[in-house]
């Protein structure tokens, strides 16, 4: 019987010992786990330990950690969605992209604040890829794009040839006396971009009187302008962006007659409004696209009106853009002159978009109105260094680099789309 009890109680211990043995390899064991996670964590995502959330702001995420994984951008719509978080920044500097024009290079002249950098762009249904430059230029490889507009156009360009000058360095062949058409070529790939400036995209005269210019225009709303039409044999895609010239005092003219004004109080003269300018000006654009016979099968996108930011004034009256954070979908009041210059645009690429598949040309939106508007932050503001209108702001263009970036992020998922569309995919 002692032999038995004893037997027994060695059991206990020896299962005692097993149970702590156990318990302190599993401790171990979690301990270790634990201290690899972390240290990996240091290792690959330094930024996240420096990151401290804004309080001001709402409704964006706050952190770059892991989300569900969403189904990819081909059938989502990329435009409704917000900015969230996002440490990881541009993919370019001020000091990286040597082709950053001068007014547009913020930090140049004294911006200090970067945390306009950290956000992305997020649709709602799907997951936007970030912009690959090697992507972008293997899909047009031996293609052209042009630019065709304003100065945000321009803008726009600009912000592609840093994102694609990150993996193959741009050969400047061609500029104008006033560096208003500017042709840029990526010989590895045969890719050529160009800038081609028309404010009106049709045909325009500054008026003068007595000898001195007024700043107001003659727009022949049933003519391009042929310094960019006649470019339109060479080009596979056109990107248009037009509007904010329009808002001055013009005067109107169809077939050589007069037919209105905007913003003008002459006598025997209608005020049309700017609206009424800007649909016949892109109307004319996209006629001449679908009217030219000895054109390439064109893919045009209209750029939807990006919207100013001046605060406390316009940009006369000692209007300014000081913010340093987005503001919140909720924030965004739609309606009123931006929103009715976009259903404007979208209007007009729906009827080329109808009249263009006769002649096989096709075109889209690229609708940046709504993301754009929460972006009061990324205008260059008073940091634009011009020096003959100091005290204004630029409120209008963006900061290289900066949120405008997106809209290129954007353009080669519409390309990309379009290809898959047209590979019957």
């Amino acid at each position: 019987m002692k032999s038995a009890s004893k037997c027994r109680e060695l059991i206990k211990k020896d299962r005692f010992r097993s149970l702590a043995n156990t318990a302190s390899l599993f401790f171990y064991l979690s301990t270790l786990t634990l201290t690899i996670l972390f240290c990996s964590h240091l290792l690959y995502h330094p930024t996240n330990t420096k990151y401290t959330p804004n309080t001001h702001i709402h409704q964006f995420t706050q952190t770059t950690s892991i989300q569900p994984r969403l189904p990819d951008s081909e059938n989502c719509d990329l435009f409704k969605g917000q900015w969230i978080r996002d440490a990881t920044g541009s993919l370019y500097t001020n000091h990286s992209c040597t082709t950053i024009p001068f007014l547009r290079n913020c930090f140049l002249h004294g911006r200090k604040d970067t945390d306009f950098l950290q956000w992305r762009w997020k649709p709602d249904e799907c997951q936007l890829p970030r912009f690959s430059p090697d992507t972008f230029l293997t899909t047009l490889q031996d293609k052209t794009m042009a630019f065709i507009g304003d100065s945000i156009a321009r803008n726009q360009m600009e912000s592609l040839l840093c994102l694609l000058s990150t993996v193959e360095t741009p050969k400047a062949v061609e500029k104008d006396a006033e560096d208003r058409f500017t042709t840029w070529e990526f010989p590895k790939h045969n890719f050529t971009l160009m800038a081609m400036w028309s404010q009106f995209l049709v045909a325009s005269t500054e008026r003068v009187i007595n000898g001195s210019a007024t700043g107001g225009f003659d727009l022949h709303l049933d003519k391009v302008d042929s310094k960019w039409s006649e470019k339109l044999p060479s080009i596979d895609y056109a990107i248009f962006s037009d509007a904010h010239w329009f808002f001055r005092q013009n005067y109107l003219y169809e077939g050589g007659n007069l037919i209105g004004c905007v913003y003008c109080q002459g006598p025997n003269v209608t005020d049309l409004g700017p609206g009424l300018a800007i649909r016949k000006a892109f109307r004319a654009a996209f006629k001449a696209i679908n009217d030219c016979k000895n054109c390439r099968k064109i893919i045009s996108f209209l750029r939807t009106y990006s919207p100013s930011h001046f605060e406390n004034g316009t940009w006369n009256t000692g209007g300014g853009c000081n913010r340093t954070v987005p503001i919140g979908r909720d924030e965004v009041q739609k309606g009123g002159p931006d929103w009715d210059y976009r259903k404007i645009q979208m209007e007009e690429v729906e009827t080329a978009r109808n009249a263009g598949e006769k002649s096989g040309k096709k075109f889209e939106i690229l609708d940046v109105t709504e993301m754009m508007s929460m972006r009061v932050d990324g205008h260059p503001g008073v940091y634009w260094g011009n020096r003959w209108m100091k005290g204004y702001s630029d409120c209008i263009h963006w900061c290289l680099p900066g949120p405008i970036d997106v809209w290129n992020e954007l353009l080669l998922e519409l390309i990309k789309r379009q290809i898959k569309t047209e590979a019957g995919l």
